[in-house]
């Protein structure tokens, strides 16, 4: 981002309010900068497609997870189509883009979104995001194997959570349906939440970045029965070649 748009993005132009013009969150209120796609609503159209078929279009009711949720597209788009009834929670550890999930969910008046600052992982406790000092970028993320940490990366503290859990708490329902883009770490959040997996078999969309994650996620899901197919990728039996995302089905 050159510093001129920085500059409007860090003012009050940038909070301007919008309505989402189409797409799974047509309707919605919005804000006016950065990352206009969303409430253009041209971003990811084959994901934004697939979550609009969800349930043959009919997911009143349902419990949805939404990992790795910036400014909260998905997040509010799944509120508003589960409704009252259901219960949506979104997780997202960058505090800039919390803040900005945090101001839609406040101007959509929803609820029944339940917002969490923090990373969903294999483990409860804290981590560190790395930002390379840029926090309104949509690739920080959790260490890399052999990422080397230092100063250059600029990692901030964050507190991560086992959704396993947050289920056995009964602070969340079990999930109907699970979106994983958390740039890499996808694999341990998986991990983190199997046990509610097995037992409610949602239906997931989870974005690959890395063949350590493709072969995690894999492991997982292929260990307990589910079949995928490609939304934003080459159809193939090799994710970790590939990338791109995909459609898990139970």
């Amino acid at each position: 981002m050159n510093a001129h748009l920085r500059r409007i993005v860090s003012s009050s132009v940038g909070l301007v309010p919008v309505r989402v013009r189409g797409g799974v969150a047509k309707g919605a209120r919005w804000t006016l900068f950065p990352w206009t796609s969303y409430w253009r609503g041209t971003h990811e159209p084959e994901a934004q497609r697939a979550i609009e078929g969800l349930g043959n279009g009919d997911i009143i009711g349902w419990s949805c997870w939404d990992l790795g949720a910036h400014f909260g597209l998905y997040s509010i788009a799944l509120s508003l189509r589960v409704g009252p009834t259901g219960q949506v929670a979104a997780f997202e550890p960058n505090p800039a883009s919390f803040a900005r999930l945090e101001r839609h969910r406040r101007m959509n008046r929803i609820t029944w979104l339940k917002t969490y600052q923090a990373a969903a992982s294999d483990s409860a406790g804290e981590a560190e995001l790395l930002t390379y000092g840029e926090l309104d970028s949509t690739s920080t993320h959790l260490r890399y194997d052999g990422e080397t940490r230092n100063s250059s990366n600029a990692p901030i503290a964050i507190r991560t959570l086992r959704l396993d859990d947050l289920v056995a708490s009964g602070e969340l329902r079990a999930p109907n349906f699970i979106k994983i883009d958390v740039e890499g770490h996808g694999h341990k959040a998986l991990e983190g939440m199997k046990e509610a997996v097995a037992k409610s078999r949602p239906t997931l969309i989870v974005a690959i970045h890395s063949p350590p994650e493709a072969d995690g996620v894999l492991g997982i899901l292929k260990g307990l029965g589910y079949r995928w197919t490609a939304i934003t990728a080459p159809a193939s039996d090799n994710l970790a070649l590939v990338g791109g995302d995909y459609l898990f089905s139970p």
